[in-house]
């Protein structure tokens, strides 16, 4: 220990003299004015270009920052004025789980993502005393084992599947119930539950369940890199326009595009679904303040210059689990495109 101490002092001589052994920098470098020197590039002044004889390689030669191409964004309005944004989540969104309903299917959207819902899902279970027979977590599929059901006179098993929601960060859980019977094949499932009836009394206690439990809800690691929580829809811009692309088949994506209109400022006044057309009137979301959602399109913040204007929603189908979103002017014709992003954006927030 002695012998470090004494040779540290004579390290830190050594390495500080060394300082003075380093040339000077700026008969070096060759800056130009002081200011460059100091680094402000604002000041900088721009050198010719390097010429290469025809006879030598200029591959190695480059721009040290070479600037991007920059695309031209549709979302920048030509007034100046910015469009307000669109808010986080739509007001139908607020609850932790909402039971829906299309024909005989029925599910519940539970406002967590589906790596937060898993869990609770399992939690479910374990306090209801089910045991589970297998898990596929990247097919968000819980199976449970036969249980004997209070007033029920035959065994059941059910399968908890747990989708991405609509909407970002939300989750779908879905049911499906199957009776016991003789020489029952375990691999398969039915199209439809045995009993509707305790299909839905199952969605309502597990619903009930997560809603109490929604604070405290953990989240399974597992889940969360299997199932995303991206939602599925999303909005495509391109030279043509704006639209939005939802991951849903046509029937449900019909509800839900209907069912969104209110929340959404729109008035549904008529449709035609053999065509995929909807007939609406923009009349702004509630509780708007100021000069609502498009003032700024105008001169003045306190008109909204696209309130009572009559617009049509038209529903294009890509595939069975795809359909297209977008929006014309009355006459069936394209509409400015800082409106058409402005009002895509309002429906694509409240399309649950």
């Amino acid at each position: 220990m002695f012998k470090l101490k004494t040779l540290f002092p004579v390290m830190l001589v050594v390495a500080l003299s060394g300082c003075s052994l380093l040339p000077d920098t700026s008969s070096i470098i060759p800056w130009e004015t002081d200011s460059e020197l100091s680094g402000d590039y604002e000041n900088a002044i721009e050198a010719d270009a390097i010429t290469v004889p025809q006879d030598l390689d200029s591959g190695a030669i480059q721009q040290a920052y070479p600037i991007p191409e920059v695309a031209v964004n549709l979302a920048i309005p030509v007034t100046g004025k910015a469009p307000r944004p669109a808010p986080l989540t739509a007001g139908s969104q607020l609850d932790a789980v909402r039971l829906q309903r299309l024909g005989d299917s029925s599910w519940a959207v539970v406002n967590v993502a589906p790596g937060q819902l898993w869990p609770q899902v399992r939690a479910f279970l374990v306090s209801s005393g089910i045991d589970v027979a297998s898990v596929d977590a990247s097919g968000g599929l819980i199976d449970t084992t036969f249980v004997m059901l209070e007033n029920k006179s035959l065994e059941s098993r059910f399968r908890f599947r747990v989708d991405s929601g609509v909407q970002r960060n939300t989750s779908e859980l879905h049911i499906l119930q199957q009776n016991v019977a003789k020489d029952l094949d375990l691999t398969s499932w039915p199209q439809s539950s045995d009993d509707a009836e305790l299909e839905q009394t199952m969605l309502r206690n597990i619903a009930q369940f997560i809603a109490n439990s929604a604070e405290s809800a953990p989240v399974s690691m597992m889940a969360e890199q299997a199932m995303t929580g991206a939602g599925r829809i999303a909005m495509e811009e391109s030279n043509s326009g704006a639209r939005l692309r939802l991951a849903l088949p046509f029937n449900r994506a019909w509800a839900a595009t209907e069912k969104g209109f209110a929340d959404a400022g729109f008035r549904l006044d008529d449709k035609n679904r053999s065509a995929g057309l909807f007939y609406v009137t923009y009349l702004g979301p509630e509780g708007e303040e100021g000069g609502g959602w498009f003032s700024w399109l105008g001169g003045s913040d306190s008109d909204d210059p696209l309130i009572g204007q009559e617009f049509r929603v038209l529903l294009t189908t890509e595939n069975t689990s795809q359909v297209t979103i977008d929006i014309l002017g009355s006459d069936g014709q394209p509409i400015g495109q800082l409106e058409q992003q402005g009002l895509l954006t309002l429906l694509q927030g409240n399309i649950t």
